[in-house]
Parts: C-alpha cells; sequence; structure tokens
C-alpha cells in the first residue's frame, strides 16, 4: 500500500540532497580550486565540473542501490522507518563523499603550495647570489 510512496519519497529526498551538497561543494569549493590552480580559472572550472559529475553519479548510483526491490511496506510506521534508514544511510554517504573531496583539495592546494613556497625560494636564492656575485 505505501512501497510506491516510500520508494518515490526516498529518491525525492535523496536527489534533493544530493543536488543541494554538490551546487554547495561546486560553489564554495570553486574559490579553493582557483587558488590550488595558480589562479587558472578555466581549469579549476573544468576540474569542478568533473567532481560534481563525478559525485553525482556515485552518490545517485547508490541511491538507486539502495532500494530494496520485492519489499512491502503496508504500514505508515515501516513507511517511516524505510524512509529514516536510507535517507540516513544517504546523508551518511554524503557527508563521508565531501570529506574525501576535501581532502583530496587540501592536499593538492598543499603540494601547490609547497611547490609556489620552493620557487620562490629558489628565485630569492638566486638574487642574493646575483647580489654577492656583483660586489665583488
Amino acid at each position: 500500500m505505501y512501497t510506491a510512496t516510500a520508494y518515490a519519497v526516498y529518491i525525492l529526498i535523496s536527489v534533493a540532497l544530493t543536488v543541494f551538497v554538490s551546487r554547495t561543494l561546486s560553489k564554495n569549493g570553486e574559490v579553493y580550486l582557483i587558488d590550488g590552480f595558480d589562479g587558472n580559472q578555466a581549469l579549476a572550472k573544468s576540474v569542478n565540473h568533473m567532481l560534481v559529475v563525478g559525485f553525482y553519479l556515485l552518490n545517485l548510483g547508490f541511491v538507486l542501490l539502495r532500494m530494496e526491490a520485492g519489499r512491502g511496506i503496508d504500514q505508515l510506521d515501516t513507511l517511516l522507518l524505510y524512509l529514516s534508514s536510507n535517507v540516513g544511510i544517504v546523508m551518511f554517504i554524503l557527508g563521508i563523499m565531501h570529506f574525501l573531496n576535501m581532502l583530496v583539495i587540501h592536499r593538492f592546494r598543499a603540494a601547490q603550495l609547497n611547490r609556489n613556497r620552493a620557487d620562490l625560494e629558489s628565485k630569492v636564492w638566486l638574487a642574493k647570489s646575483n647580489a654577492e656575485i656583483g660586489k665583488l
């Protein structure tokens, strides 16, 4: 009796959550990516878009796999239990995905900052060396 309703509500809530989280991560993470790519906006936007597509594929695929075929939901309490457990798992996975995305982006940005720091230190060393040679 409630099976189709449960599946429809589950899909709607899960898709809405996935879209909200994806848009939030994409919008707020783009600035971080631009900085990590040394101001290269085109590259940062491209990588950001690929991350969004991968995020959608992974999360929506998981949402669809979580649906239990052949399970009948005939009472309201069973409907609520089904929705809360499945939506809770989706939210948990979205949180893990967010954490993993942030970890990868943070590590990439840290590596970029280290490269920039090394380049700056070598330029400073070269300038000091040239200044000392000039004093001779």
